[in-house]
């Protein structure tokens, strides 16, 4: 008896319920109908339409990543493409279509600028403090170990891909700045295409070449390297389990005791919060190089050197900075999808604007395409090959500081998920900061000189 009354009061509930949402639709589509529009009864916001975006594109890109295809996927990364999609539809005009109208962007709107701002930043600093707190306690000592080995493979892949473009630049005759700008987008280096647009000066003829070609080739420069840390252990049909083993080995550390110290929560949130703001600081100094041009570690690169820093050392007299795995693991994914998202709904918007500009014919296109691809092949194969059959590193190393000369944040994700271990990110964190140095010259000197 208490049984069917129980089941009787829940069917109650549910018919209540769903008369009052029956009541509630039937009266906004009575308005709508009276009104003659949707958007009378159906506010929508420039910020509602932004959280819309996210979440859609979060949904379909996780979708899309988790097809696999003969044991690859684009995991993450397909976040990256959907985005890239919905930057594109957005674009087009629908008109007086309801609802849909309000999803209309162009390139400078406050929606892509949050996007390509905001959130992709946000995601940013997420992933790369995460990666330097995982890789820290084990870095220096394998930075000291491997410290030749990383500078060669770091110079290799940025000069590597410095050729091609300046093979591209005297075959073609486009101009440099178009070429600087197609090698900041196929190693997917912001900072890189922030020097070649400084280098060229905003009032510069060739200046918007650089946005041009940036956009044609990061699409690529991110799918590209996201498949090959997939594909090479495949083609060599590795015993992952024993490469993680090597790698394991090779990032051995001396136990260190931190018992006595004080947590402020559970969670680690606050260490987290501390190399963020350390991050920005030390990524925020300056320094003057030729020309009247400046360097700086930026965003990225100061906060993943805090993280490696701070996740070292473990603490700061009696403040404990540990933070726990499932923490690190989840700003790490998280990180990575929001700047995945905000990269590639600004790339897509930015591409339609750039390729609307007049001059901007089909052999543009064609040609960054192609030269944009060569130059993440190109530096991927040379450096593989260097790394694996000359230097003789481990599968899951030369991977890791392939990912980190590349400075391909969404590769590493990708080749943590493949090699399952964080290990691989102390790899990246020491090729990483290297290469961030050599392409800014690089995208500079190619301005400059060419």
């Amino acid at each position: 008896m208490e049984n069917q009354n129980k089941k009787s009061l829940k069917w109650l509930w549910i018919t209540i319920a769903i008369v009052i949402v029956g009541a509630l639709a039937g009266w906004i589509i009575f308005n709508a109908v009276k009104a003659g529009t949707v958007t009378k009864v159906v506010g929508f916001s420039s910020t509602l339409v932004l959280f819309c975006l996210i979440f859609i594109i979060v949904a379909l890109g996780y979708l899309l990543g988790g097809i696999t295809i003969k044991g690859v996927n684009l995991g993450t990364a397909g976040v990256f493409l959907v985005a890239i999609l919905f930057g594109f539809l957005c674009t087009l005009n629908f008109g007086n279509v309801p609802l849909l109208g309000k999803f209309h962007v162009q390139a400078g709107d406050a929606v892509v600028e949050t996007m390509g701002g905001s959130i992709q930043n946000l995601g940013l600093i997420m992933f790369v403090g995460s990666v330097g707190l995982i890789a820290g306690p084990s870095f220096f000592k394998n930075l000291k170990k491997n410290f030749k080995t990383y500078i060669v493979l770091g110079a290799v892949i940025i000069l590597s891909a410095t050729l091609v473009a300046v093979l591209f630049t005297l075959a073609t005759g486009y101009s440099s700045e178009f070429w600087a700008g197609i090698l900041s987008g196929a190693l997917t280096t912001t900072p890189g295409f922030s020097a070649a647009q400084e280098a060229a000066g905003k009032g510069s003829e060739f200046y918007n070449q650089i946005s041009l070609g940036h956009a044609i080739a990061y699409p690529f420069g991110v799918v590209g390297v996201v498949l090959f840390v997939q594909l090479i252990p495949k083609f060599l049909k590795s015993n992952m389990d024993k490469e993680r083993e090597l790698l394991k080995i090779g990032a051995e550390e001396e136990a260190k005791d931190y018992s006595g110290l004080f947590e402020c929560e559970p969670f680690g949130l606050v260490p987290v919060a501390l190399t963020v703001v350390l991050g920005l600081l030390l990524g925020s100094i300056k320094i003057p190089l030729f020309g009247g041009s400046a360097f700086s570690l930026g965003t990225t690169g100061g906060v993943l050197i805090m993280g490696l820093i701070l996740g070292h050392f473990g603490k700061i007299g009696k403040l404990s900075l540990q933070v726990p795995e499932s923490t690190l693991k989840l700003l790490r994914e998280f990180g990575l999808m929001l700047f995945l998202l905000g990269a590639g709904f600004e790339g897509g918007v930015n591409l339609v604007s750039e390729l609307s500009k007049p001059g901007t014919g089909a052999m543009f296109v064609v040609w960054g395409f192609v030269g944009g691809a060569l130059m993440t092949t190109v530096p991927m194969l040379v450096g593989f090959i260097l790394a694996k059959f000359v230097m003789r590193i481990p599968l899951l190393n030369a991977l890791g500081s392939i990912t980190g000369g590349m400075t391909s944040t969404p590769a590493l994700g990708t080749l943590i998920n493949t090699a399952k271990t964080e290990d691989v990110a102390s790899a990246y964190a020491s090729t990483y900061p290297i290469a961030l140095v050599l392409v800014v010259l690089a995208c500079q000197l190619m301005i400059t000189f060419i």
